[in-house]
């Protein structure tokens, strides 16, 4: 399998940089702002070599849901295999792609499911050289909230980066099954900032709007999937809302069956700021709901 590329060759020696958007199939603003930056990027202006993958996971993309008909997540299938199933597959051509590169920019959302606080991420790999790196990254891009995570976790696009020493960060722009216009923008002045930060194009560092900076080593931190899980199946009420500041034991939600026979309050488990909220009310037991981030 190969992924649909735009490749773009600058006319001086430099770098290459590989940026994604698409691994989920609903993540929209990642493939909106990768459209703007084909149009824009001009070749005469660049040094070294820049590729855009605006959606790597294209036959989720067509269903319109985070996954594609096998129901894997493409995010946690890496290195994938070429003679598996779709995503097994396009997970096979994703990590053949960061292996190529020197620097690794995934775009993310919280899907339709969720909506996730602005904010880039990275490993705390070991290498020290690539983490200075992709803290540098990570700061360029510019959003409210900086996270650098245990980096042991496998099947994502950035443990691939991380066992081929390649720079990498990801970051994520609210989400709830929309497009928002300043996630875009902020998309767009993202990628052109860290290819300024690694001196691909001539422009000038932003005015940071970088508001937190944390670095938590813990081996779950960063796993979104395990956070605040509900107690039953049902329905879902948020009582907190994206970046607000909670204490421990504060109620972030209610959810109860359909009948409303059974109603359980959920308190927060930390005290912080909430990071991603679930925002599609229908719930699993064991579902996330929330995120919530020590600052």
């Amino acid at each position: 399998m190969q992924l649909k590329t735009r490749v773009f060759q600058g006319v001086s020696d430099g770098p290459h940089l590989l940026i994604t958007g698409g691994v989920h199939g609903d993540e929209f603003e990642s493939m909106s702002a990768m459209r703007r930056l084909i149009r824009d990027i001009l070749p005469a202006f660049l040094q070294g070599k820049l590729t855009l993958v605006p959606v790597v996971n294209e036959a989720a993309f067509l269903r319109g849901t985070r996954a594609a008909e096998d129901d894997l997540d493409l995010a946690r299938t890496c290195p994938g295999d070429p003679n598996g199933s779709i995503t097994e597959r396009t997970a096979d051509a994703l990590s053949t792609l960061i292996r190529s590169a020197d620097y690794y920019i995934d775009l993310h959302t919280g899907g339709n499911i969720m909506e996730v606080w602005p904010m880039s991420g990275y490993g705390l790999v070991p290498d020290v050289d690539v983490l200075d790196t992709q803290r540098r990254m990570a700061q360029a891009f510019n959003l409210p909230f900086v996270w650098g995570t245990n980096c042991a976790l496998d099947g994502r696009s950035l443990s691939v980066a991380r066992d081929a020493k390649v720079p990498a960060i990801y970051t994520e722009y609210m989400g709830a099954g929309r497009c928002h216009r300043d996630g875009v923008q902020a998309y767009y002045d993202g990628c052109l900032n860290v290819m300024g930060e690694l001196g691909m194009i001539d422009r000038q560092p932003r005015e940071s709007v970088v508001l937190h900076t944390i670095e938590d080593n813990r081996p779950d931190a960063g796993h979104m999937q395990v956070c605040n899980p509900s107690p039953l199946t049902g329905l879902f009420e948020p009582r907190v809302s994206l970046g607000a500041h909670v204490v421990t034991g504060q109620i972030i939600g209610v959810v109860s069956d359909v009948m409303g026979d059974r109603i359980v309050e959920v308190a927060s488990r930390e005290a912080g700021i909430v990071l991603t909220l679930r925002v599609f009310s229908r719930v699993h037991e064991g579902d996330a709901l929330a995120v919530i981030v020590e600052v």
